[in-house]
């Protein structure tokens, strides 16, 4: 995403803009995940929270099902239609329809488009730069703060690779 804000002025004060003026970012995963953004808070300057108008093609997922631990997020559909996975139900959102998904909600999200139209939404979420992000599917464990992924299965125990034995120097 573009980190640059560009309707800042000279004075630092950032400036209304024109959604249409924000560049569109595209990308993808193979031939089931993509779609295509307006990053409007980083092109507004905004650190705190974030806001993108998105473009979701006919057949395409939005990301990975995932939840949050301290994150929110919520979505608007601007116009068409999707399939939201939510957990392990799936719901019909339409132009109008709204979601929250409550930083801690232990269910899954992600969105499907299956309609032969693009769907338009407007994601927005806290920019919480310490959020652990679960991925249910693929036991992936997202830590933000560290910009690093970890298999859950992979636990490990308090004291596994401790020296329980070596008295420290003095």
């Amino acid at each position: 995403m573009s980190t640059k804000p560009v309707s800042i002025n000279a004075d630092g004060i950032s400036e209304p803009f024109a959604a249409e003026n924000v560049p569109w970012e595209e990308w993808s995963e193979g031939s089931r995940y993509g779609t295509r953004f307006r990053y409007l808070s980083g092109h507004g300057g905004a650190t705190h929270v974030g806001v993108a108008l998105e473009e979701l093609a006919p057949g395409m997922e939005s990301s990975l099902n995932h939840y949050h631990m301290l994150e929110e997020e919520q979505a608007f559909v601007l116009a068409g239609e999707m399939t939201l996975r939510l957990g392990d139900k799936t719901y019909r959102m339409k132009t109008g329809d709204h979601v929250c998904f409550p930083a801690g909600q232990k269910a899954g999200h992600s969105f499907f488009n299956h309609s032969d139209a693009p769907c338009r939404f407007i994601i927005i979420g806290e920019k919480n730069p310490n959020d652990v992000i679960f991925y249910p599917e693929t036991g992936r464990v997202g830590v933000r703060l560290m910009g690093e992924g970890y298999d859950r299965s992979a636990k490990m125990d308090y004291w596994q690779n401790a020296d329980t034995q070596q008295k420290p120097q003095k």
